[in-house]
């Protein structure tokens, strides 16, 4: 069971806990707060030409632009760390644990903010890239912003923390999520299906590059995965996207692929839901939630990339039917499929998104043997690192007929606006895959630096490598509270683009550091293929490309901010 952090309030805190931690965390919010109102003063003037904010100067002034996303990302992240800390002391459950992380996260993400924030490996944000200039960056100088700078991340913290973590090995996680009970049974049943059905199997199928067994899919078709969220009405159970998210979290935990399997029922949902036509609801959903009809998302072309106006696969009509020709890449879990979502272009005097049409274009399942039976369309396989249990594949189309009344909506030219509709969800779940393979990555890396021995100790008594491990944990807890932040906006149907943006954002970088440091840990065995994590690497690469690279992501936020 998740730890319950039983230790009643903050101000009972001793060793490396900082006193009355809330209050001085709290204070911090104030003056980072600021200089983000701030930060986006100097950057709107910069890029406002004619009073408006123009295009050509957000791209010519592109590291302002992203900074103040990636700066923005950090103020929510540490606001709803604050949030996450005072309703688990208000239950009085704010114990060790989760104080420590806390504590840890403020000291670290805001020496990051006055210092650097890493925006990539080689990327390093700093205020004055923003054109902010000392005398701007007074206001962390406040006293509760030195002290958590100066003690909050310190060795003695992140030693107790993993001394901590080490006396509560088998729990779920490190730290009180902060959701209610029924979402961590939620939790619990799926943290036990992955250890039982995929955690053992999930190494090999990455090495042998082999899908995920049909039975695994009709199994999680059996728990409800493919309609979680898909209302009742059409066959689905109801839940909130922050069901979604744990869902995710544990499955992906225990293999990204499996975790990835909602995603494009989710996707197509989404899209059947916000554009469909009362027929196509009654059609589709049904099956999508079932798990009868698997879904793949047909939308990315060889030479757009995240350009998605600039399509070229056409849709011609014929009689009353479509003819689709074109080319497709980058697109998962394509054999197996029964429908696709496919963005074309309908209009042909279009040059931009205004002539795009969503379709839910009916094929028959492949097989090994055939992965593509259907008459005018062809495939091929693209090898890849990692995330490989579903396959990716290049498409083409050559007259491959959709019915007329597949057009998503009955009306041509809706194709983008149908699409970004599905975003926010999309983002929201990919943040949460990102969050469990985070967590398998501490899983595995923790349990290799108990067991591996060195110089006569554990790797983990040694500073750096339980340094490591602290920080794993603690930007785990900082991801995974963004992202149920980003879910909350959702459930309460409130526009949450931005939300969703940022739990991406900062969850794939997180990700990423925690299957590189946990490598790391492992040492020249992580470099062999017979060990977890050199998989886990490979899975979490993908995270800061799809649904959005990091760059196109931090754009995103950065024009809503600027807006």
């Amino acid at each position: 069971m998740a730890h319950d952090g039983a230790t009643p309030s903050n101000t009972a805190s001793a060793g490396p806990v900082l006193p009355d931690l809330l209050t001085l965390t709290g204070a911090a919010l104030g003056p980072v707060g600021t200089l983000l109102e701030k930060a986006r003063d100097v950057v709107r003037t910069t890029v406002t030409v004619d009073g408006k904010i123009s295009g050509a100067a957000v791209e010519a002034n592109q590291t302002a632009a992203h900074g103040l996303a990636w700066l923005a990302t950090y103020v929510e992240a540490l606001r709803q760390m604050q949030h996450w800390a005072e309703a688990l002391d208000k239950d009085g459950r704010f114990g060790p644990v989760e104080q420590l992380i806390h504590q840890i996260a403020f000291g670290e993400y805001l020496w990051q903010i006055y210092g650097g924030i890493p925006m990539s490996q080689g990327e390093i944000l700093r205020m004055q890239d923003l054109g902010l200039s000392q005398d701007d960056q007074r206001a962390m100088m406040a006293p509760e912003v030195i002290t958590l700078c100066e003690k909050g991340n310190s060795q003695d913290a992140r030693s107790a923390l993993v001394a901590l973590m080490r006396d509560q090995r088998g729990a779920t996680m490190f730290g009180a999520s902060g959701l209610d009970e029924e979402l961590e049974m939620i939790r619990d049943q799926f943290r036990r299906y992955a250890m039982e059905k995929v955690e053992p199997y999930a190494h090999d199928w990455h090495l042998k590059d082999e899908l995920i067994p049909m039975e695994v899919i009709g199994e999680l078709s059996e728990m409800g995965v493919f309609g979680l969220t898909i209302p009742e009405e059409h066959g689905g159970f109801g839940l909130s996207k922050a069901s979604m998210c744990v869902v995710s979290e544990e499955l992906s935990r225990g293999y990204i692929g499996v975790g990835s399997l909602g995603t494009r029922s989710e996707i197509a949902a989404e899209l059947i839901i916000a554009g469909g036509t009362e027929e196509q609801k009654a059609k589709w959903l049904p099956g999508l939630a079932s798990g009868e009809i698997l879904p793949t998302a047909v939308f990315t072309e060889p030479n757009t990339g995240s350009d998605l106006g600039s399509l070229r696969t056409r849709a011609v009509k014929d009689g009353d039917d479509y003819l689709v020709t074109g080319n497709k890449t980058w697109i998962t879990h394509a054999a197996r499929t029964h429908v696709m979502t496919l963005l074309a272009r309908t209009d042909p005097q279009t040059t931009d998104y205004r002539g795009l049409s969503m379709f839910l274009a009916e094929k028959t399942p492949g097989t090994d043997e055939e992965p593509f039976p259907t008459e005018g369309m062809t495939g091929g396989e693209i090898e890849v690192l990692g995330y490989r249990g579903m396959k990716e594949y290049e498409l083409g189309f050559d007259g491959f007929r959709v019915k007329g009344e597949n057009l998503l909506g009955g009306v041509e030219g809706q194709g983008f606006k149908q699409l970004m509709q599905t975003f926010e969800s999309a983002r929201i779940q990919t943040a949460a895959r990102a969050i469990g393979v985070a967590q398998s990555a501490l899983d595995v890396s923790l349990q290799y630096a108990e067991d591996r021995k060195q110089f006569g100790k554990s790797l983990i008594e040694f500073p750096r490598v339980s340094g490591k491990l602290a920080m794993m944990a603690v930007e785990i807890m900082i991801a995974r509270q963004l992202t149920y932040y980003s879910a909350r906006e959702k459930d309460a149907d409130r526009r949450c683009d931005l939300e969703a943006g940022m739990a991406k954002l900062l969850g794939a970088r997180v990700a990423w550091a925690a299957a590189d440091n946990g490598l790391q840990i492992h040492g020249g065995n992580g470099f062999a293929l017979e060990y977890r994590i050199s998989r886990i690497l490979c899975d979490a690469r993908i995270l800061n490309i799809f649904e959005g690279a990091a760059e196109i992501q931090a754009q995103v936020i950065a024009r809503r901010l600027l807006g």
